[in-house]
């Protein structure tokens, strides 16, 4: 059991799974522009998923308006980037206060913390469109271009969380404030499927949306 590191923040620990989401080519895949939101998130509606917690959003969100730190890492108002449909996959990003996590290879875990210069924890969700079930054993990369220029190309690690349920994540450092561009290369959930989900996700999608940073005052 991990201490938790950010109590004040009602931010429990993450750990993330290790599965293979090697960045793929570009050789065979669709791409989509998902809606996004910039300043004002009226009329963007946020995948709902197991385990996510309202009282636990709201003392993020309330830690956020109060310009709470700890560590010297500001607390960030919970937001969702944009969302995107992919053959009845719901592909929804979104972003929180960066708080520590684990990722676990099998046999050790490393503690990854953020610093003051990290911007804010990514999170990516796949969702069957129809259920809201979770979809697990993709691949997620997240590219961010702020004029023309990439300023942050990692995996986001399949991670699992009491607060946020199964997600992609990571977390981000930015520049500054200003216009950036996100986007999500998803390859396919490498498994066994039953029929209903045959014939689809069989090749990696892009989605791509704009949005506007500004760090925490």
């Amino acid at each position: 059991m991990f201490k938790r590191l950010v109590p004040t923040m009602a931010a429990a620990l993450l750990v993330a799974g290790c599965a293979a989401a090697n960045k793929p080519t570009a050789a065979s895949m669709s791409t989509s522009s998902a809606s996004t939101g910039s300043g004002s998130m009226a009329n963007m509606a946020m995948t709902t998923t197991a385990g996510s917690s309202s009282s636990a959003s709201a003392a993020r969100s309330e830690a956020a308006a109060a310009g709470m730190s700890v560590d010297g890492i500001k607390a960030v108002p919970m937001r969702v980037l944009g969302s995107s449909d992919w053959q009845g996959m719901k592909i929804t990003a979104q972003l929180m206060t960066a708080v520590p996590f684990v990722v676990y290879n099998g046999t050790s875990e490393h503690l990854v913390k953020p610093t003051s210069k990290t911007s804010f924890h990514l999170m990516v969700m796949l969702n069957d469109a129809h259920t809201g079930v979770p979809i697990p054993y993709a691949g997620v990369w997240a590219t961010i271009v702020r004029g023309g220029q990439v300023v942050y190309d990692e995996r986001q690690w399949p991670m699992i969380s009491e607060y946020m349920g199964p997600h992609y994540g990571n977390d981000v450092s930015l520049p500054g404030a200003g216009n950036y561009q996100l986007s999500l290369l998803i390859s396919p959930p490498v498994s066994a499927r039953h029929v209903e989900y045959e014939h689809v996700w069989l090749s990696p999608h892009r989605v791509s949306m704009s949005f506007h940073w500004s760090p925490p005052a």
